[in-house]
């Protein structure tokens, strides 16, 4: 189980907790998280990734054990921190303004 926290307009959209889990079969990237998350909460679908070209959305963010990997390649494998389910897959929405 890959542990995914999302920000708090995505959890208001899927209805979820802070939290939530999905499974992956295969390997742990961003890519594939991102996929599973779609697939279980379809609602999310284009508001993380564009819906064509499937490139992170411009405002928001990912992060693996503390680190900011949102310009990392989305086929880059994640930590074994992730993998194991001892740290979560954090999704954010950037901020903006000045």
């Amino acid at each position: 189980m890959i542990r995914v926290v999302l920000p708090h307009h995505l959890r208001t959209l899927a209805k979820v907790g802070d939290e939530v889990q999905v499974d992956l079969n295969g390997a742990v990237t961003a890519h594939a998280v991102i996929g599973a998350l779609e697939d279980k909460y379809p609602m999310l679908r284009g508001t993380i990734r564009e819906h064509g070209t499937l490139k992170r959305r411009p405002l928001v963010r990912f992060f693996a054990c503390g680190e900011d990997i949102s310009h990392d390649s989305l086929d880059a494998p994640l930590p074994d921190a992730i993998v194991k389910g001892n740290e979560p897959f954090f999704i954010m929405g950037a901020i903006a303004g000045g």
